[in-house]
C-alpha cells in the first residue's frame, strides 16, 4: 500500500485496516441501503405519483404558497431548494464532523431524517396535501444528499489510493442490484394492488414510500454497525461549531495550494450539472414530452439500473487501463450526445434506446467522480469530511443550478427538449476544464 496513514486507533495503524473485507462490504451496504431513495423517490415512482396527484381540475397548474405554477416546474424548484439547502450547512457540519471524529454520527442524523420524510410520503394523498408532500420530498433529498458527504468520507479511511475506483464503483453497482430488488417488489405491488389488500393503486403506491424509507433505515444498520467511529481517537474540547468552522477554514486555504483539486472542482461542477438533471427529471421528460404510460417509464428506469452497474465496472476497467481523465471525458462525451438524442426522441423506442445508454454512463461517470476527487485529495490529511464537503456542496450547487435552469427553460419555452439541449452545453464546459487538470494521479492510473 502506498499510501498508508501513521495514525492509530487503539494503538493499531489505520493504515493496517485498510482493505479489511468486512470493513468494505459495510461501506458497501449504504449504498445498497440508500439507492432505493435514488430509484423510486427521485426517479420512477414518486414523479409518476406526483404527476398523477399533483393536478387541479384536470390542469396540471397547481396552487403552492399563493402561487400558480406548473406541477412539473414547482416539483424541479423544490429539488433545487433542497440542494441548496444542503450546500449551506454541510461545509460546518462536516467542520464539526472532523473536529469530533464523529463522521459516523452525522450521517446517522440525515439517514433518519431521510428515510422518516419517506415514510411521510404516505400521507401524500391528493392535491389537498401538496404542501406536505413538497415538503416531505424537500426534507428526504437533505437527507440523502447531507448523508453522502460523511459516507464519501469513509472512502479514504478504508481502502488504499490504488482501490479507489474499484470499490467506488462496486458501492454503485451494489446501489442498483438493492434498487432494482425493491422497485420490482413495489411495482409488482402497484400493479396488482388488490391481492395485496389495497383499496387502489394509489394506496398501493404510497405504501411503496413506506418500504422505501424501511429499507433505507434498515439497511443502514449494517454500515452504523462496522464503519470506525472516530478512527483518529479525537477528544474534542470547547465548542465543536467554532472548532468545526476552524477545520474547514484550514482546508479551505490548503486548496489554495492545490490547483489541480481546484480544477477538478470546477470541471465536476458543469458536468455534474447534468448527470443529476437528467437523473432527477429524466421521468417528467418521459410523462410531459413523450406521454409515455407509467409500465414504459417504469420499464425505462429499470434498464437504466440493470446496465448501471456493468457501466461502472466498465468504466472503471478504462480508468486503470488508460487513467481517470480520459475515462471521464469520453463519458461526457457520451453525454453529450445524449442530450442532443433526447432534443429529437420521439418515440417509445428511441427512449428506451436512450435510457440504455444512460444506464451504462450514469454509474461509471458518478463512481468515477468520487475516486478520481479522493486521488487529487492531500495522502496526508485525515479532515476527509472537511474535504469532501467541499466536493458535496459543489456536487449540491451544481443540482441547484441544473434542476432549477431545466425548470426555467421549460417554463419559458414550453418544451422540456429545449431544457434537455441545454444540458449538453454544461458537459461542455466541464470537459473543457477537464483537461486543464495536469495531476499524473489522474492522468495516468499508477498501482
Amino acid at each position: 500500500m502506498n499510501d498508508l496513514m501513521p495514525q492509530t486507533m487503539d494503538g493499531i495503524s489505520i493504515a493496517a485496516q485498510l482493505n479489511n473485507p468486512r470493513t468494505v462490504r459495510a461501506w458497501y451496504m449504504y449504498d445498497w441501503a440508500n439507492s432505493v431513495y435514488s430509484l423510486v423517490i427521485t426517479t420512477a415512482i414518486f414523479p409518476i405519483y406526483y404527476k398523477a396527484v399533483a393536478v387541479t381540475n384536470g390542469s396540471d397548474q397547481v396552487q403552492f404558497l399563493e402561487y400558480t405554477v406548473q406541477n412539473s416546474v414547482l416539483y424541479s424548484y423544490a429539488l433545487s431548494f433542497s440542494f441548496l439547502v444542503v450546500a449551506a450547512i454541510l461545509p460546518l457540519l462536516s467542520g464539526a464532523a472532523d473536529y469530533t471524529g464523529k463522521k459516523k454520527t452525522f450521517m446517522k442524523v440525515f439517514v433518519w431524517l431521510g428515510s422518516l420524510s419517506c415514510m411521510g410520503l404516505y400521507f401524500f394523498d391528493g392535491i389537498d396535501r401538496l404542501t406536505w408532500g413538497i415538503g416531505c420530498s424537500i426534507l428526504a433529498s437533505i437527507g440523502y444528499s447531507g448523508s453522502l458527504v460523511f459516507y464519501d468520507a469513509f472512502l479514504p479511511e478504508i481502502v488504499s489510493k490504488d482501490r479507489y475506483d474499484a470499490t467506488s464503483a462496486r458501492g454503485y453497482s451494489m446501489g442498483y442490484y438493492g434498487s432494482v430488488i425493491l422497485m420490482v417488489i413495489c411495482t409488482v405491488m402497484i400493479l396488482n394492488y388488490e391481492p395485496f389488500g389495497f383499496a387502489n393503486d394509489g394506496e398501493a403506491t404510497r405504501f411503496s414510500f413506506l418500504l422505501v424509507g424501511v429499507w433505507w433505515i434498515g439497511f443502514s444498520m449494517i454500515p452504523f454497525a462496522i464503519l470506525p467511529e472516530n478512527p483518529y481517537g479525537r477528544k474534542p474540547t470547547g465548542n465543536i461549531w467554532t472548532k468545526g468552522y476552524e477545520e474547514l477554514r484550514t482546508v479551505w486555504r490548503s486548496l489554495k495550494s492545490m490547483p489541480d483539486l481546484k480544477r477538478y472542482l470546477a470541471a465536476f461542477f458543469f458536468y455534474n450539472m447534468g448527470v443529476q438533471t437528467v437523473m432527477y427529471l429524466a421521468t417528467l421528460f418521459g410523462t410531459d414530452v413523450l406521454h409515455l404510460e407509467t409500465g414504459s417509464l417504469i420499464a425505462t428506469v429499470v434498464i437504466i439500473q440493470l446496465v448501471g452497474s456493468v457501466g461502472a465496472w466498465l468504466f472503471a476497467r478504462l480508468s486503470q487501463a488508460r487513467g481517470n481523465r480520459y475515462a471521464l471525458s469520453t463519458m461526457i462525451v457520451i453525454w453529450i450526445g445524449i442530450c442532443i438524442g433526447a432534443y429529437f426522441t420521439e418515440t417509445a423506442y428511441q427512449f428506451y434506446a436512450l435510457a440504455f445508454v444512460v444506464g451504462m454512463v450514469m454509474g461509471g461517470i458518478q463512481s468515477l467522480s468520487r475516486a478520481t476527487y479522493s486521488k487529487l485529495m492531500p495522502r496526508d490529511t485525515d479532515d476527509h469530511a472537511s474535504y469532501f464537503s467541499f466536493y458535496d456542496v459543489t456536487y449540491n450547487l451544481s443540482i441547484v443550478l441544473g434542476t432549477f435552469s431545466y425548470g426555467f427553460i421549460d417554463h419559458i419555452t414550453g418544451s422540456m427538449r429545449y431544457s434537455a439541449l441545454a444540458l449538453g452545453l454544461y458537459f461542455i464546459i466541464g470537459m473543457a476544464i477537464l483537461f486543464t487538470v495536469k495531476s499524473a494521479e489522474i492522468r495516468k492510473q499508477r498501482v
